[in-house]
């Protein structure tokens, strides 16, 4: 899932069910200086997403 977020990081927000933020980090990918930007935000959102998940498991 990590690759995808660094190759095409409005995929993976898509994937996850974030199309709003799918659709933002398209618009910025569409630019090669804005491709960079996309998929640090796309690993990082990816990262939270797991880490949050992981703290719900440990509260349950």
């Amino acid at each position: 899932m990590i690759l995808i977020a660094v190759l095409f990081p409005w995929l993976s927000f898509f994937l996850r069910g974030r199309l709003l933020r799918g659709i933002i980090c398209l618009i910025l990918q569409i630019t090669l200086i804005g491709w960079l930007p996309a998929a640090i935000w796309a690993v990082a959102s990816l990262i939270d997403t797991r880490n949050k998940r992981r703290i719900q498991d440990m509260r349950r």
